[in-house]
């Protein structure tokens, strides 16, 4: 199923859709907040402005790609990856450096998008369909089920998994 999605997914929107959202994001957020640091010799972020950066970009995958949202880590847990991704030991990151330690930073909440997307895009209108089939030979019902369009019958399904994905979501 995995391979199926990844393979629909490259033909609809190409190989690497998700990297390069998530790179037009964090060129838009770098290219905001060193506006105001043309001043310095070296356009780079100092940590205080990665995490501002960390929340706008979490604000616009939270905004742009569908599914629940998702709450940026907290400032020890970005310190602790900053330090690991300032490969030049300098204390700020460059647009590179940010780009790489944004990648890393989401690709857990992406991971977790695509789950939904495969569930709300493809299960839910297959598992809708199976069940319309299968409840026809209900005595009473599968009359009913019968004269609702195969169309209308899925969205409802996946209309009803969006909700219950949406309940789920308050609860965690």
């Amino acid at each position: 199923m995995g391979q199926a999605w990844a393979s629909l997914q490259e033909k609809l929107q190409g190989r690497h859709w998700k990297e390069r959202q998530v790179r037009k994001i964090t060129d838009k957020v770098f290219d905001r907040l060193t506006e105001d640091t043309k001043k310095r010799e070296k356009e780079a972020l100092t940590f205080e402005e990665v995490y501002i950066a960390v929340l706008c970009v979490y604000n616009d995958i939270n905004n742009y790609l569908p599914g629940p949202h998702y709450d940026p880590p907290s400032k020890e847990k970005l310190k602790a990856l900053m330090d690991e991704f300032d490969i030049n030991l300098d204390g700020l990151l460059d647009r590179e450096e940010f780009a790489e330690f944004i990648r890393k930073l989401t690709a857990e909440s992406l991971c977790a998008i695509s789950l939904k997307l495969i569930i709300t895009l493809v299960a839910a209108p297959a598992l809708a369909l199976a069940t319309k089939r299968a409840t026809e030979g209900v005595p009473g019902v599968g009359k009913v089920v019968h004269k609702v369009p195969n169309a209308i019958y899925a969205s409802v399904i996946t209309l009803a998994a969006v909700l219950v994905q949406r309940s789920a979501e308050g609860v965690e």
